[in-house]
């Protein structure tokens, strides 16, 4: 049986599922013209899913972490740098 989905920008879309009793099609269906949902309603389609803009790492890492928490991890990471130089410069 075909089954018409809409989406929010219109579009229609009639995928085929097995017609057997024990079998229901799904409420919402990926439009294949856009990528939005799409229901069974055409009044009243599902509303596009709302992507997340992308983060950086350290937008993440400012998340989870204080100011100064920061400031501590940033003053250990250099601390171990310094150490290290300093060590190369004594081998060498």
């Amino acid at each position: 049986m075909r089954v018409p989905y809409w989406c929010a920008n219109g579009h229609e879309t009639a995928p085929s599922f097995s017609a057997g009793e024990d079998v229901e099609p799904p409420e919402v269906w990926d439009c294949p013209r856009c990528g939005f949902p799409a229901g069974r309603d055409a009044a009243n389609p599902p509303d596009p899913l709302r992507n997340e803009p992308y983060k950086t790492h350290l937008a993440y890492v400012k998340e989870r972490r204080s100011e100064e928490d920061g400031a501590a991890l940033l003053a250990e990471a250099l601390e171990t740098l310094q150490a290290r130089r300093s060590g190369l410069r004594r081998a060498g």
